[in-house]
């Protein structure tokens, strides 16, 4: 990498994020952080073959992987209630217990409870955050909000 790709891929990085705080992830980036590599990866063949033994991740991993680890994968995700199981002869089979869309939207719901569970008075600030950010990238946006807060309003009964 040249010095000047350096400053073009940071200048890039500035326009899509001015700063990142200390210990703070993106949404994408808590299932990483949530799930190890491998147990996100098990989880997409699971989601994949629908019911799995461990002998069938061994095969579907091309052997790869140790039988040994990816039986404490499974194991780790069944803790995790990511995975159902149940026994079959000696061994156990897997299926999921989530949806991959299942498992998106409680990755955002944590990220917006972590956002807006610290009582009324931490809720206004974020959510005039989220507005203003909202604003400054696409108006359009800014109105798709506003439909969807006056759908939603119409739904619950409140709207005048």
């Amino acid at each position: 990498m040249t010095p000047s790709t350096g400053l073009a891929e940071n200048a890039r990085d500035m326009n899509s994020s001015r700063f990142l705080l200390r210990g703070f992830r993106r949404p994408r980036e808590i299932a990483c952080f949530a799930l190890g590599k491998l147990e996100r990866q098990v989880l997409e063949h699971t989601w994949q073959l629908g019911e799995v033994s461990v002998r069938d991740i061994h095969r579907a991993f091309d052997e790869q992987v140790a039988y040994t680890t990816l039986m404490t994968t499974l194991d780790r995700l069944f803790k995790k209630n990511l995975l159902a199981r149940r026994k079959n002869g000696r061994a156990f089979v897997y299926s999921a217990r989530v949806s991959p869309e299942d498992l998106d939207r409680g990755i955002k719901e944590d990220v917006v409870d972590g956002l807006l569970g610290h009582g009324a008075d931490g809720v206004e600030p974020v959510l005039a955050c989220i507005v203003d950010t909202i604003s400054e990238r696409d108006r359009e946006l800014l109105d798709e909000l506003d439909r969807l807060v006056q759908e939603k309003k119409r739904g619950l009964g409140t709207l005048d």
